[in-house]
């Protein structure tokens, strides 16, 4: 069993299995236990961990992906460098390589690998735009997950936009097949790199071969200096012309005829997804630039013949060859002298050459005060931060160790400014105004965006990206998400019509609803509830769900209120009065206006008549405009039913008879018993 498998690394990565073998590390499927997820965790394997170059490009990895941030690029959580073992954590991918999707699709179908190159570009395009050149850009460097989604992985041997020369048994040239020929060439690698290997594994996915294959290595190389590869439409006849010419341009063997930047190629292949018949004027050239490794063979096919008219020419010529037979002779004689005088001098020129000595490791301040390199080089330098070198040393130069310059030419020279990573501070659970200051004082550039919390409290940091602990590099944005509170669930809105009033609140209560009550009276339209009961809400139960936090409205019972007829007596011989309800006897509810007995159909309707009660008892009244009154009789009003029945009749009112002295005093006699007085009602609902 592995010896890690079922350890925790760090009292926090608990490592669960293997799930790739490299050669110089082994990936492990992991669960963080402080982040609560799972992680992927690249260990180098323990024989290296002494080789120093090995180490170096272990931690090249973790730094050129520190740098990185995007969709389409594998994220690093955390690094550990120590002397027992050392390790990058890394984004989980549940994927296969692209390599394994190949081999099982075949050929794909060019939507897919268009769909496909496109991301891995957009991903190379980030890493260019920071300064990064893969250089092993390779099916097998990219995982493709269930949704689709590719994501680049392995920057073992990227190198910051700059390259020193390598030859082809160095492993940093990247995987055989897919390299470019300056690679293969051993000469300065940049973006341009890059682009070929995306056209190989474009042509790969296309067609379901790769364009060059031999035996061995070092005879693939040779076909990507120098041969031309087969045409992919060739070998699969459904892949579109403009395609096939994206791809092939991609793959030219002259850098400066290919694609210069991802962006470029990026924008070919949307406009071709967007017209498919869309073609390009580009022509395929194989590079006729010299190889280190093979003698130019000599070309047949090359020998120009010359046509009728240059033969011509020639002849002519021919017939003033014992002319200048004697001219050249002469010329012979003069070439010699000059020969003898100059060629001393140009051997002494070619052998000014000098090596290039090792500046990296060294201090500038070093490099400056030795007079030995001073006076046979020029230098110019670029600082940037670097981790695996202290302030002011050389990690880097633009002409190799051991290339021959000219005495006085310039070199480039890298210098580190120190350390570039750091790793995001922890602000968890911290308000947002301190933790934008602990972020700004240790350099970062924090941005605030607000989200829902179902755990953390309103205005406190619930996470930021980078994550707490993540390695970053030079780019320091950051942006922290703070609590909005609680997330908002939809929920339904439940009925609470017929409740208490505090029966109802709790009810929304607990769906996390709000209630706003207001009174209501209920009139002859309404149902009927008592006081303090809910008559109606807004929204109603038939409306759809609502977010959690939102208002529903309760109006509750305050009473009722009718319309209340009574019937007045008729033989009142008061020409002018007025009618009144009196509850309990005691206080005036109600006071008509002024009634001309001559003009009265012995009813009088009350408006609005309210109470808080289901029923109660009123005497009706009527009085002169002395405010004398006297009772015609009692009713009991049900607000409940709407009903109106009388308890008795009153015969007071006819006293007015006797005190009505008016000379215009007609009104109609009556009396309050009988069917008039029984008619008193209200407007039934």
């Amino acid at each position: 069993m592995d010896k890690f498998v079922g350890k925790r690394l760090d009292g926090r990565y608990e490592i669960k299995e293997i799930i790739g073998v490299g050669g110089m590390a082994v990936v492990y499927k992991a669960y963080d236990n402080q982040e609560n997820r799972t992680v992927a965790v690249k260990i180098l394997k323990e024989e290296f961990i002494s080789n120093e170059e090995f180490v170096r490009r272990f931690k090249n990895e973790s730094k050129a992906i520190a740098m990185l941030s995007h969709p389409n690029i594998v994220k690093v959580y955390d690094v550990s460098f120590g002397d027992l073992i050392q390790y990058i954590v890394m984004e989980y991918i549940d994927g296969i390589t692209l390599k394994e999707y190949i081999e099982h699709e075949g050929s794909l179908r060019w939507k897919d690998a268009v769909h496909f190159t496109i991301q891995i570009l957009k991903g190379l395009q980030h890493a260019h735009d920071k300064g990064i050149v893969h250089r092993d850009v390779k099916p097998q460097n990219i995982m493709v997950l269930p949704d689709g989604t590719i994501k680049v992985t392995d920057f073992g041997i990227a190198r910051f936009a700059r390259s020193e020369q390598r030859t082809i048994t160095d492993k940093a040239i990247g995987s055989v097949h897919y390299i470019s020929p300056e690679q293969a060439r051993g000469e300065r690698t940049d973006e341009k790199t890059d682009i070929y290997s995306v056209g190989v594994i474009l042509y790969e996915m296309l067609t379901g071969q790769l364009p060059f294959q031999a035996e061995n290595a070092v005879s693939v190389a040779i076909m990507q200096l120098q041969r031309e590869p087969q045409l992919p439409t060739e070998i699969n006849g459904s892949i579109p012309l403009g395609l096939e010419q994206i791809t092939m341009h991609a793959m030219q063997k002259n850098p400066e005829r290919r694609y210069q930047s991802a962006s470029e190629m990026l924008c070919d292949l949307g406009a071709f997804r967007k017209d498919p018949s869309l073609t390009f004027d580009y022509s395929y050239f194989v590079d006729d630039s010299p190889t280190k490794f093979v003698p130019n063979s000599f070309d047949y096919d090359s020998v120009q013949i010359p046509d009728r008219e240059e033969t011509e020419e020639v002849k002519e010529k021919n017939n003033m060859i014992p002319i200048l037979a004697g001219i050249a002779v002469t010329l012979v004689v003069a070439i010699v002298i000059l020969a003898a005088i100059f060629v001393p001098k140009l051997f002494s020129k070619s052998n000014s050459e000098i090596e290039c000595p090792k500046f990296i490791g060294q201090a500038y301040d070093d490099i400056k005060a030795n007079t030995e390199y001073t006076d046979n080089f020029k230098f110019e330098t670029e600082w940037q931060s670097n981790n695996d070198y202290e302030y002011g040393y050389v990690y880097e130069q633009s002409k190799a160790e051991g290339q021959k310059v000219k005495k006085g030419a310039t070199i480039t020279l890298y210098i580190s400014k120190g350390l570039s990573t750091k790793k995001v501070p922890d602000v968890y659970g911290q308000t947002e105004s301190a933790a934008v200051s602990k972020l700004k004082a240790e350099g970062f550039k924090p941005t605030v965006e607000e989200m829902p919390s179902d755990d953390v409290e309103a205005g406190k940091v619930i996470k930021t990206d980078p994550q707490r602990t993540e390695v970053v590099g030079d780019n320091l944005d950051i942006k922290v998400y703070v609590s909005s509170g609680k997330s908002l669930k939809n929920v339904s809105v439940p009925s609470v019509v017929g409740m208490k009033q505090a029966d109802a609140e709790k009810e929304l209560k607990d769906k996390n609803l709000v209630a706003s009550v207001k009174e209501k009276l209920i009139t002859a339209d309404d149902k009927y509830y008592p006081v303090g009961y809910v008559v109606k809400q807004e929204p109603d139960t038939g409306s759809a769900q609502i977010p959690e936090g939102s208002t529903v409205t309760i109006y509750v019972s305050s009473g009722v209120s009718l319309d209340v007829t009574v019937d007045l007596p008729s033989d009142c011989q008061v020409s002018n009065y007025y009618v009144s309800l009196w509850e309990n006897n005691a206080n005036m509810t109600a006071e008509s206006p002024k009634i001309n007995a001559s003009n009265s159909d012995f009813t009088h309707t009350f408006r609005g008549i309210s109470s808080k009660q289901e029923s109660a008892t009123y005497t009706v009244k009527i009085s002169t405009d002395q405010k004398d009154y006297y009772s015609v009789a009692q009713i009991t009003v049900n607000f409940k039913t709407g009903r109106v029945s009388n308890v008795r009749k009153i015969d007071d009112y006819k006293a007015l008879n006797d005190k009505d002295t008016s000379s215009d005093s007609s009104g109609s006699s009556g009396t309050t018993g009988g069917n008039n007085t029984n008619k008193s009602n209200t407007n039934n609902r």
